[in-house]
């Protein structure tokens, strides 16, 4: 037998070079802009002016969607954010609507 040590763990393997990024099959990705935004006001549809916030949340949220569809380059991270955010927006001025109506109706 030999006297050779055994080689180390990444033995053969060399760093990568700076600045290097995986390949993700041509396409980067990324984060919506407006998708905290979108997210906050859908959630805050649910506590006070969601007929106004929620409508804003929802027009956003669906143009955000068509964006994100539209553009095949980019894989967006925040998707499922985004719709949660126009889901959300939707319910809440929906909820509004309902409150209003039963409101005037008890009067």
């Amino acid at each position: 037998m030999s006297d050779v040590p055994p080689p180390p763990p990444s033995y053969g393997q060399q760093p990568p070079p700076p600045g290097y990024t995986a390949y993700s099959g041509g396409r980067s990705t990324a984060t919506h802009p407006q998708g905290t935004l979108i997210l906050i006001l859908g959630i805050v549809s649910f506590f006070c002016l969601g007929i106004v916030t929620g409508t804003i949340a929802w027009v956003m949220g669906s143009k955000a969607l068509k964006e994100i569809d539209a553009d095949t380059g980019t894989t967006y991270t925040n998707r499922g954010q985004i719709n949660a955010g126009r889901i959300c927006g939707l319910i809440g001025a929906i909820l509004s609507v309902l409150g209003i109506i039963v409101v005037l109706a008890t009067r």
